[in-house]
């Protein structure tokens, strides 16, 4: 499906041409909203993939001309550690990032009712989220699959008539199914943040913007300390600090770090800064903050 963005990185052409955007899932999942939000004056063709590490092997490939959108953390369920990894791995950049409002709908094909529903499919996470819903509902039995916009499009494609998904109303409009019940979610306040992600780093920057980076420690008392008292004193303001473990380096920690800077030369002097303190130091991108509250765009209004 085609959507209206700003060019956000030097492969993006011309405005005018059609912009291939990766992501996880089918057509209708979460990342496809992400990818509409983000890319919302920029013509754009949505392209699934099955799998993160599909992703971004396909946004990698030198033949592409592809970015990738990316979940890389939920407000409830926390950091998926396994993209951070693939985003290592890569020679990716990081060029934006958009938060999402994560809103979970009951849907069905027309004319199915709540109470005849035997089974409702979606991923676990979507279903632990709504799981104080089904409390009502004891008959309903509540069945994991991989993907929310694939459990809809499954019953679609199989009309099946006695069960349910738990999606987004894109889902529900893009394979004709009816939502037997909207915000069935427990917590209204559930964000999903997903990066926009590409071969070139985005080149031009706006007044404040994030910068992310990743570095390794060695095994010493107040190394991780060190570190973070020489960006506090660049006054850069750290938004995310995640450790995860070194493969094959036992009990050794990468890094990955998040702060907002303004300006080039401060947050660059600190890079220089606290590469004598860590080892394997990289960038990963500096791109715009993301907006946390509200919507911009008609689309996003529209399937919220």
């Amino acid at each position: 499906m085609n959507t209206t963005s700003t060019p956000v990185s030097p492969q993006v052409a011309t405005q005018s041409a059609v912009l291939p955007v990766l992501i996880q899932g089918v057509r209708g999942a979460f990342h496809e909203l992400a990818a509409r939000r983000f890319f919302s004056k920029q013509s754009i063709q949505i392209v699934p993939a099955d799998t993160f590490a599909e992703l971004v092997a396909r946004v990698a490939d030198p033949q592409a001309q592809a970015v990738g959108v990316m979940a890389i953390e939920n407000s409830l369920g926390g950091t998926l550690l396994q993209n951070y990894m693939l985003l290592q791995e890569s020679n990716l950049h990081i060029t934006g990032e958009v938060y999402l409002r994560i809103s979970q709908h009951l849907m069905a094909l027309p004319g199915t009712t709540l109470r005849d529903l035997e089974e409702v499919h979606s991923h676990p996470m979507a279903i632990a989220q709504c799981r104080e819903f089904f409390h009502q509902y004891p008959h309903i039995r509540l069945v994991e699959a991989s993907d929310t916009a694939l459990s809809a499009q499954q019953i679609a494609q199989q009309q099946l008539c006695k069960v349910g998904a738990i999606a987004s109303t894109l889902a529900a409009e893009l394979y004709g199914l009816e939502i037997l019940a909207a915000e069935i979610e427990t917590h209204k306040l559930n964000y999903t943040r997903f990066l926009v992600i590409g071969k070139e780093p985005l080149q031009q920057l706006e007044q404040e913007f994030k910068v992310s980076i990743s570095f390794a420690l060695t095994h010493e008392v107040g190394s991780l300390h060190q570190v973070l008292a020489v960006l506090a004193a660049y006054q850069l303001n750290l938004t995310k600090i995640q450790s995860a473990p070194i493969l094959g380096r036992p009990w050794e920690y990468r890094f990955f770090i998040d702060f907002v800077a303004s300006g080039s030369l401060s947050w660059q002097q600190g890079l220089d800064a606290i590469r004598p303190l860590v080892s394997e130091l990289r960038l990963l991108g500096a791109y715009p903050c993301g907006q946390i509250d509200g919507f911009a765009t008609s689309t996003d209004k529209k399937h919220r």
